[in-house]
């Protein structure tokens, strides 16, 4: 592949190749409606976010390895294609005082399934779960993201992170102690003024639920009105139901919780800061985002559900 003038030319050309080539289904307008739905359905494998990031990661690996060699190949895979992705990865995650990006681990984990999707593209008919070389033809077939010597890298890049203290603090649960300090922090702190109190009951409400039924922070702003079920005067429990999909059930298996008071702990019980949600969502339609936000003054924007910063 020739890119004469690689600076005026990588956006647009990479931008096409990508999408050519990971158009799954190329012969869609020719398909009947039951391909085209079964299409559909295979497209769901992944998340339309996940795909984005990848795409992202995967632009960011041509572009790379272009200006390092004009006459590299995104789409050719040969021996050599194992040490292309480890060099992008060691790039992107080698220690920064060594010359490198310092990114953390997690990048690198992330690198390399964009890197698996792209492969997958390239080459649909192979093996996904190995790579290996045809004696005969010498041709290397499979994934070149499964070869060993990537495994290998992985895990002796995993093992230097930890060494050098390069955990992510989101692996450490959050403790009691942590949430009395957000609760003290959010709600009763004694200089909060109204306005501030009001938005703090609802940020707290947001990562109690998360804290007590163990979602992420995204699932748990997911929840809805309808997410609650409350038996009018049971004051000793509270149903929740998680609707749709869930990063850890991604088929649609419906979760659903019994959360129940806590007259020992207040400040992590469920029941009381429902009602304290109740009260300030007086007067405004219980459905959709349970959690919302509000404006400078207070005053709770209806529909307008906290979104993750």
């Amino acid at each position: 592949m020739q890119f004469e003038d690689i600076d005026s030319l990588l956006p647009e050309t990479i931008d096409n190749m990508i999408s050519e080539c990971m158009q799954d289904f190329s012969e869609h307008n020719e398909m009947d409606d039951t391909a085209k739905y079964a299409a559909k359905i295979a497209a769901a494998s992944i998340s339309s976010s996940t795909r984005t990031g990848h795409i992202r990661i995967i632009k960011a690996y041509i572009i790379y390895h272009l200006k390092r060699n004009p006459k590299w190949d995104p789409m050719g895979v040969t021996g050599q294609t194992p040490y292309d992705i480890i060099s992008f990865i060691t790039q992107k995650c080698g220690r920064s005082e060594d010359g490198f990006e310092g990114r953390k681990y997690a990048t690198a984990v992330s690198s390399r399934a964009a890197l698996t999707l792209w492969y997958r593209h390239v080459r649909p008919n192979e093996s996904m779960l190995e790579w290996w070389q045809d004696t005969a033809s010498g041709s290397w077939l499979g994934l070149p993201t499964r070869s060993r010597k990537v495994v290998e890298f992985m895990t002796g890049l995993e093992k230097q992170k930890a060494k050098d203290g390069d955990v992510s603090q989101s692996a450490r649960a959050l403790t009691v102690d942590d949430m009395h300090r957000l609760y003290d922090h959010l709600i009763a702190h004694p200089n909060l003024d109204a306005a501030a109190r009001r938005s703090g009951i609802i940020r707290y409400a947001a990562y109690l639920f998360a804290w007590l039924l163990m979602l992420r922070i995204d699932e748990a702003l997911s929840l809805r009105f309808e997410s609650i079920d409350k038996i009018p005067g049971e004051r000793r429990f509270v149903d929740v139901r998680l609707l749709g999909t869930r990063k850890t059930a991604q088929a649609g298996v419906s979760h659903f919780w019994r959360m129940h008071a806590n007259d020992l702990d207040p400040r992590l019980c469920p029941i009381r800061i429902l009602a304290l949600l109740a009260a300030i969502y007086k007067g405004i339609r219980k459905s959709g985002p349970l959690f919302l936000r509000t404006s400078a003054y207070g005053a709770v924007l209806s529909e307008k559900p906290i979104v993750r910063s």
